[in-house]
């Protein structure tokens, strides 16, 4: 080992006692740990990409003709096509008095004249609707009756449009409450404060949480799941963001712990689909599994970039069919071959892969013997993707992850029990109305009005 004035050698740690043998062969094992700890990234670890400072990043290779930034010469115009003018708001004819050149007046229209639009936001005012309910004495026997609001009026000040637009800009667009409540009195000349949006967040959870609880329950139906995790706080406590991905909607759940525990709490023991997931051992008793081929290409660029030339040559060994997998399943997800053709082209690929991984289990090498040995033994995990209708990575569950990754960094969790109802709620009906390509102000408006008229809420299962 070098980076010292003294070369370390086999035949110079041969000449020492047992004792000191031992002692310098785990000292330079914990250096290569160390070592290899600072030389990872988001490309060759589990690490997410927002863990990258920007200009730490390798930079692009240049292509060779030097462009200047912008549209280029030639390019297709982009612009706004023009409404049709009975759509619009106001039609304003111009026509010019005189002649620009001799002066004369001017008259007739002009069959096509130029059209030139402008957008512009209306001014912004609150729709204040009052209710005023009459107390009547009875000319019978004097009792006074107030009359009821109507159904779907809430009771407080706030109404169904506004709390939808306030939970959507505290989740959505992952502003505070103090920003929100300065969003809605600035720019909407809405009275607001914290307190309120607070208040608002606890109206918009009560009424999509039937909607989420159906969605939940639905898991344990699902042929298959992407799921993942990422840390989160509540309060000062440490907990953790769970993402369950179906085909047509997401579920999201804040839970204290990330053993398995919470796993069997919602998918219960109904479940017998496939799990795409990462190599945590707490997915383990899930049955079937299918292990995420892109955290593989990073642990197998991890080896590759070891200064182990042992390690190394492994992982540009596993990084060839690795590359040779992703290909031919791109070929078969547009559509050029069949699932049939890819477990016929993926055949040598796997024998390629297993054998690998075969040479890295009886290398008696210590970086490469755990970690060849638990995937050999689970290597069935590795191709499940091949005979079921499953992806062979977890990219969706990453996806679904990362708007509520930043939500997290921006707001450092929530700070109680509602907060995270709250949090997992929202995640679950804005991930799931993009799956389903739903308006998600449109969909959280309709839920608060069912809410507030004690209506039965909208689903969001597929089949609805």
């Amino acid at each position: 080992m070098k980076g010292m004035s003294l070369e370390i050698t086999e035949e110079l740690i041969a000449r020492q006692t047992p004792e000191a043998q031992a002692i310098i062969r785990a000292l330079l094992a914990k250096i290569q740990e160390l070592q290899d700890r600072l030389n990872q990234s988001p490309r060759n670890s589990s690490s997410p990409p927002s863990a990258e400072h920007p200009h730490a990043k390798p930079p692009r290779p240049q292509s060779h003709a030097l462009r200047r930034r912008g549209g280029q010469p030639g390019h297709t115009r982009h612009e706004r096509p023009l409404l049709p003018a009975e759509q619009c708001d106001e039609v304003i004819p111009l026509k010019p008095a005189s002649c620009r050149r001799c002066g004369r007046d001017l008259s007739g229209e002009d069959a096509a004249p130029l059209r030139h639009q402008v957008w512009e936001l209306p001014e912004i005012k609150p729709q204040v609707v009052e209710y005023q309910r009459h107390r009547l004495a009875c000319p019978c026997c004097g009792e006074t009756t107030c009359a009821t609001l109507p159904p779907g009026v809430p009771t407080g000040q706030s109404g169904p449009r506004l709390v939808a637009f306030a939970g959507l800009l505290m989740a959505y667009f992952r502003q505070s409450k103090r920003r929100t409540a300065l969003f809605l009195e600035t720019l909407l000349n809405q009275p607001c404060c914290p307190a309120l949006t607070l208040k608002m967040q606890a109206q918009v959870t009560a009424a999509l949480r039937p909607a989420y609880q159906e969605l939940a329950a639905a898991l344990p139906s699902q042929p298959h799941l992407g799921i993942d995790e990422s840390p989160t706080k509540e309060a000062a406590t440490k907990a953790w963001l769970w993402t369950f991905v179906a085909g047509l909607f997401t579920v999201f759940a804040v839970r204290g712990t990330r053993a398995a525990t919470a796993l069997t709490e919602l998918l219960t023991d109904a479940f017998t689909g496939v799990v795409v997931c990462d190599r945590a051992r707490m997915y383990w008793g899930l049955g079937r599994l299918q292990w995420c081929w892109a955290h593989l290409a990073r642990d197998f660029q991890a080896l590759a970039d070891s200064e182990d030339r042992v390690v190394k040559r492994l992982g540009h060994d596993l990084l060839r069919p690795t590359r040779e997998l992703f290909r031919q399943w791109s070929r078969c997800r547009d559509g050029t071959i069949s699932r049939a053709e890819l477990n016929r082209c993926l055949m040598p690929v796997r024998r390629a892969v297993e054998g690998l991984l075969l040479r890295g289990l009886f290398s008696g090498h210590p970086r490469l013997v755990g970690m060849c040995r638990e995937l050999y033994e689970h290597r069935a995990w590795l191709w499940t993707f091949v005979e079921q209708e499953v992806e062979p990575t977890n990219n969706a569950s990453e996806r679904a992850l990362r708007h509520a990754v930043i939500w997290r960094k921006l707001s450092f969790g929530t700070q109680s029990a509602g907060g995270s109802r709250f949090v997992e709620t929202m995640l679950t009906v804005i991930e799931t109305c993009r799956q389903q390509s739903r308006n998600v102000f449109a969909y959280v408006t309709a839920a608060v009005q069912a809410h507030f008229a004690q209506q039965p809420m909208p689903s969001l299962l597929p089949e609805s």
